[in-house]
């Protein structure tokens, strides 16, 4: 049997990017994948909705459940997440992948700008895992994992864009306290980041960075699968990178990651 093999994974933000990424690493091992996002139909300016991700997964060998989701909104996050454990007869892993990002200094930050990320990132990661704790306590090997950096109190990281700053390492904040709480349960919760920059809708954010110094997806797919196949109550709490996490799997050549072999990468925001 495949690692993830018949697993549900709760990914949000899956419709394309990093998230859809690791749906696919997972249906390649025949998973069940719950894919909510609010992609419902096609934007002109972002590839994928969740009916396009659905087909891919499926296409990859895994089963797919499309949940039309703003997690900002508490009722959509809760039927899903008893929509999705009702269809696959429960909830192993939860991928808080979704993100808002607004990359600008406190003047040229708008409170509705503010409000999104704090909505999304922070809140949005811990409504999802609360909606999804009642199955996560219910599976054998339960993981909850966070797309977020470890955190770094340099003012370095904060001073360019405080709002986003606050905003994400919120997520990692979740992670410091959800490890612990859920400890004695046995749900592993961790947070996994890139050492570069991932070539996503979002580096059109990030100024002067062009996709030929970044990484595929697929880096942070195949990192998250390292994870989620480690047995829960060994290894939480944990704020890894992508690459010292394949390294640790036995990688030592990441040049098929590379959208430009040979081109220097950029590191990722959070990152000395």
């Amino acid at each position: 049997m495949s690692h993830l093999a018949g697993k549900t994974l709760f990914i949000t933000g899956a419709s394309r990017g990093i998230g859809l990424a690791i749906a696919l690493r997972a249906a390649r091992d025949g998973a069940n994948i719950v894919i909510a996002a609010k992609s419902g139909v096609p934007n002109p300016k972002l590839p994928g909705t969740i009916h396009t991700a659905a087909a891919a997964v499926e296409a990859a060998g895994g089963k797919a459940l499309a949940l039309q989701v703003d997690i900002r909104e508490e009722e959509q996050v809760r039927a899903a997440a008893a929509r999705a454990a009702e269809h696959f007869g429960g909830i192993d892993i939860v991928v808080n992948n979704a993100s808002a990002i607004w990359l600008a200094g406190v003047a040229e930050t708008p409170m509705k700008r503010y409000d999104l990320m704090h909505q999304v990132n922070t809140r949005g990661t811990f409504m999802v895992t609360q909606s999804c704790l009642p199955y996560l306590k219910q599976a054998a090997n339960p993981h909850v994992l966070m797309l977020s950096p470890p955190p770094n109190l340099d003012p370095k990281w904060f001073a360019p864009h405080t709002a986003y700053t606050i905003a994400k390492y919120g997520m990692s904040l979740c992670v410091l306290g959800m490890s612990g709480e859920f400890a004695s349960l046995g749900i592993a919760v961790n947070a996994l980041w890139p050492r570069t920059v991932i070539a996503t809708a979002a580096i059109g954010m990030i100024e002067g960075v062009t996709v030929e110094h970044c990484r595929k997806p697929e880096i942070v797919a195949d990192a998250a699968h390292a994870i989620l196949i480690r047995p829960a109550r060994d290894y939480t709490g944990h704020f890894a990178i992508d690459e010292d996490i394949l390294r640790e799997a036995g990688v030592d050549d990441f040049d098929g990651y590379a959208v430009a072999p040979g081109m220097p990468l950029l590191p990722d925001l959070f990152l000395d």
